[in-house]
């Protein structure tokens, strides 16, 4: 098992928003890459934990041959752009954006008054050329909601053999992986099991292990990046 915490990371940031970056890929990041942070999984390579400023935005920037997904952990963030422009995003919402080879140009807004919390991530696709698409998903209150990867023959989630789900944990279900996985806690506390390990996680913890059990007192969030 291998731990990263966001706050033994430095605070960044850009326009109007400011971020830990957790995972930086070698493979996109090359000599940029901060060591401190750790590689993706599969095609994941890439995730940010942001808040924004009091009506602050990322101002509208472009996107090509990448499928970048945000959840809204906490707050709002209005969704300006090429694809579905006008959609907007409220605490617990996901949405994913495939830029394929067409690309998108996007600008995520804070309509509020206070500060909000997005988490960012981006993985590779596995085929070039693909259409420019968009999906918005309300993850489940309790248990385990698939907002990426699959197969090419289901259109529920954007394929891939890289596989996202948001998994709000309650004492009643605790979760088990068989596999490598990274899941970072975005709420709440968990206490994660791999062999003789025993670590208590908390809001802004990323784990990677192998074959961990998660498992909580009260209620926990993780987002929990997978490869079939």
């Amino acid at each position: 098992m291998q731990v990263l915490t966001k706050k033994s990371l430095p605070l960044g940031g850009f326009a109007g928003l400011t971020e830990h970056q957790l995972v930086t890929d070698k493979s996109v990041f090359g000599p940029r890459k901060n060591p401190n942070t750790f590689n993706g999984l599969g095609n994941f390579v890439y995730l940010a934990d942001a808040q924004f400023n009091p009506k602050g935005q990322t101002g509208m920037h472009p996107h090509k041959e990448i499928d970048v997904i945000s959840v809204m952990i906490d707050g709002n963030v209005s969704h300006e752009g090429s694809l579905e422009h006008g959609k907007g995003l409220a605490t617990g919402d996901v949405q994913a954006q495939r830029a394929g080879g067409e690309g998108f140009s996007h600008n995520e807004v804070n309509p509020d008054n206070v500060k909000n919390r997005m988490i960012q991530l981006w993985v590779l696709p596995e085929k070039s050329g693909e259409r420019a698409a968009y999906k918005k998903y309300s993850p489940k209150k309790v248990g385990s909601t698939h907002i990426y990867g699959g197969s090419r023959l289901q259109q529920e989630t954007f394929d891939s053999s890289t596989h996202i789900h948001i998994v709000n944990l309650s004492p009643a279900e605790p979760v088990s992986f068989d596999k490598e996985t990274l899941v970072y806690v975005t709420g709440g506390q968990a206490t994660v099991t791999e062999e003789n390990n025993v670590f208590e996680s908390e809001d802004g913890d990323l784990i990677r292990s192998f074959n961990a059990h998660f498992a909580t007192q009260t209620h926990a969030q993780l987002i929990v990046i997978s490869q079939a």
